[in-house]
Formats: structure tokens, C-alpha cells, sequence
């Protein structure tokens, strides 16, 4: 199948800052595709370059078969979009919201009316019908802006850090619900800062890092291909003589974070053997996920 979004050398500079330099991936249609970078690294640049909504300085860009800028707004019509913030009209009900919305699409009223009832059960909003946006909780204004991104019924669906700033309760409800539609064959282009929501909903991801793609894969793949299985954080005031013995035990790298060391093993059970006679240290042996290699390939400095 033809893919849903190709975007191929893409290049924007703004004055002497190249937001992004040469990002380069293709969306294949009922998949979820994450874009992963720390702040500023172009992920949000890149996704308006993707929506037609600023011109790039260099590459192509194609959406639904439509070339981008030149046809965004024919291909538009076929997307859904979450920005960051939720910009719902305060002067509207939730169900007015998604009424005048639809409007914006040229969809006829009593199309969009039949879609009001379904997706305010999706949001599980149907008892704020006829709330006003001020009365609604974040996670409903979160939950109401997914709903409006879907009134077009789109192919496409770009989210922008759905889930930041929400409540464990209110992401789980989101991570359900984006499984749903991508079961029923939807697209998602997903940025976010939360690596456990990249490895639940995404099935292949790029990490990009000052505007340039630094790898790109699924995240399993990722995880195998880019770091040890096994990682030992160990706490404590003697865990800095520790992270001197660790490569002798078996631990290929190790780092100190703060007030904690972290060592990447291969095989753990000599460092483990050997963390048991300490009473001094306290531990935690986990697997390596999504967030080691993040780190490992960003950097554990602070972004602005």
C-alpha cells in the first residue's frame, strides 16, 4: 500500500537556527508512528511542515497522495489534528464546539450532528453535553479535543503531546481509546515525551535530535539494537565505590545520574551476587526499555 505521509530530506531554518535538517520517514496507512526528541529537537516544527502549515526551505512532503504545501489544504480535509494546547471556543457548549467545527470542513450539519453522540461516548463526555468549556477538568478539555480532531471522520490523525500534563487515570482512558481507533484502521502520527506511551501505541518511532534523525525503528528493535537488556539503578552512600567494580561484574556501561548509578549489563548475576552483601546500597534491577535508549542516544542534559 501507498503510504499514508512520506516526508523525504526535509530541511527548516529559522534565521541561523536549522529547526530541522534532512528528517526523512514515510507513514505506512493503520499504523501508529512516533516522533521522539527532547525540547526543541523539531518535532513540533516537523509535524507543521507535515500539515502544510509552514512552507520548508528544502525537501517533499506528501500527504494522502497530496503533494504538501502546494495541496495541504485538500489533504487537510482528510486529517484530524490534537495540537499541544486545546484550543476549544469558551463561548461554545462541548457539542456546539464539535458543531461549528465540523462547519470548518464544509460538512453538513446533520452529518456532523449524527457524529456528536458517538464521539462524546468515545470521551466519555456525554454527561458534559451542555457544559461550557470553563467547567470542564483538563483531561475532559484533552478528551473534547480529540473528539473535534475526529468530527471530519479523518484517515489521518495527528497528536502533538496528547497526553502531557494529564492524570495516570486520564492518560490510560486516552491510550484505550487511540488503540481503538487505530484498530479500526486509522493513522496516528504521534509526538511525545512520555517513553511508555511511545512503546504502548507506537509500532515504529524516529528519534530526532537538533533537527536531525538520529534512529528509527520499532521500539523493540530500538530497545535490542541499541542497549543492554538488563539495568541495575543502585541508591546509597556507598554507590560510587560500586560503580568502580561494576565493569568487572559484568557491566559494559555505567553511569552516575544525581544520586543514582546506573549499570547496563549483559548478564547481571555477578553484579547482583555482589549487590546482595551490601547493606549500604539499595537497588533495583529492571529491564532495559524505551527511556535507555533515549537517554543514551540524547544525552541526559537539560534542553531548554
Amino acid at each position: 500500500m501507498n503510504p499514508v505521509l512520506v516526508v523525504d530530506g526535509l530541511v527548516k531554518t529559522f534565521g541561523s537556527h536549522r529547526a530541522v535538517d534532512g528528517v526523512t520517514f514515510e507513514v505506512a496507512p493503520g499504523e501508529c508512528f512516533g516522533l521522539l526528541g527532547p525540547n526543541g529537537a523539531g518535532k513540533s516544527t516537523t509535524l507543521k511542515l507535515a500539515l502544510g502549515l509552514m512552507e520548508p526551505d528544502a525537501g517533499r512532503i506528501e500527504l494522502l497522495g497530496e503533494p504538501v504545501p502546494a495541496r495541504a489544504r485538500e489533504a487537510r480535509r482528510k486529517v484530524g489534528v490534537v495540537p499541544q494546547n486545546d484550543p476549544l471556543d469558551p463561548d461554545f457548549t462541548v457539542a456546539e464546539n464539535l458543531l461549528v467545527f465540523g462547519r470548518y470542513f464544509g460538512q453538513p450539519d446533520v452529518i456532523t450532528r449524527s457524529r456528536i453522540e458517538p464521539l462524546l461516548d468515545f470521551a466519555q463526555l456525554g454527561n458534559k453535553r451542555d457544559a461550557r468549556i470553563q467547567t470542564l477538568s483538563g483531561g475532559m478539555k484533552r478528551r473534547l479535543t480529540m473528539a473535534r480532531a475526529l468530527i471530519n471522520d479523518p484517515q489521518v490523525l495527528f497528536l502533538d503531546e496528547p497526553t502531557t500534563g494529564l492524570d495516570p487515570q486520564a492518560r490510560h482512558l486516552i491510550w484505550e481509546r487511540l488503540k481503538r481507533l487505530l484498530a479500526q484502521g486509522k493513522t496516528i502520527v504521534l509526538t511525545t515525551h512520555f517513553m511508555d506511551e511511545a512503546e504502548r501505541l507506537c509500532d515504529r518511532l524516529a528519534i530526532i535530535d537538533s533537527g536531525r534523525p538520529i534512529a528509527s525503528a520499532s521500539p523493540a528493535a530500538l530497545i535490542s539494537r541499541e542497549i543492554e537488556p538488563h539495568v541495575i539503578e543502585v541508591h546509597g552512600p556507598g554507590r560510587a565505590q560500586w560503580a568502580d567494580l561494576a565493569p568487572s561484574l559484568g557491566c559494559g556501561r555505567v553511569e552516575t545520574v544525581g544520586e543514582t548509578t546506573f549499570a547496563y549489563c549483559e548478564d547481571p548475576s555477578a553484579a547482583l551476587a555482589a549487590l546482595q552483601t551490601r547493606t549500604d546500597l539499595r537497588t533495583l534491577h529492571r529491564p532495559a526499555n524505551l527511556e535507555d535508549v533515549f537517554l543514551k542516544l540524547t544525552g541526559r542534559d537539560l534542553r531548554d
